[in-house]
């Protein structure tokens, strides 16, 4: 692995660390509002993200969790979901949709977090609800992504960045 490579991803981890940490209280509960979900649009733009995303999650959510068990299905739910976009990016080449593609995938493997919540953290809420709102506050979050992403990426070329 390049050096450059290595420090993109070792920055992306610490960044993912860093906003889940300043959201922390909206971040772990059954509404997940965590703004650092924006930094997986960036597996659209390059593979080599996938790391620096993991291992933010992975930090984040050994440090910040309430449920350390959310290591493991916090990584699954953010391994499974990089994986599928990853996959339907060889055939949607358009960014803009396959950000929005992303969103939908992200949020809908949202369920592997409600069953988190709702067997470990005993959450006395029916799973389907969990699954809705974490799914809509995982969508949410995503969709605001988006623009600012795109944007972002007009300026800084994420494809090459890495």
């Amino acid at each position: 692995m390049k050096i450059n490579t290595l420090v993109i991803n070792a920055l992306i981890a610490a960044l993912y660390f860093v906003v889940t940490w300043l959201v922390a209280p909206f971040g772990f509960t059954h509404i997940q509002f965590r703004i650092s979900e924006f930094f997986n649009h960036f597996i659209v733009f390059n593979r080599k993200y996938f790391f620096g995303i993991i291992i933010g999650v992975f930090l984040a959510n050994l440090l910040l969790s309430p449920v350390k068990i959310d290591i493991l299905f916090g990584l699954t739910h953010t391994v499974i979901s990089l994986l599928m976009t990853m996959t339907i990016g060889r055939w949607v080449k358009n960014i803009f949709v396959l950000m929005l593609i992303n969103s939908f995938v992200f949020s809908f493997n949202m369920f592997i977090i409600a069953y988190m919540l709702k067997v470990f953290a005993e959450l006395e809420l029916a799973f389907s609800f969990i699954w809705l709102t974490t799914g809509l506050g995982e969508f949410l979050t995503m969709l605001i992504a988006i623009p600012i992403i795109y944007f972002l990426n007009k300026r800084l070329n994420f494809k090459n960045l890495i």
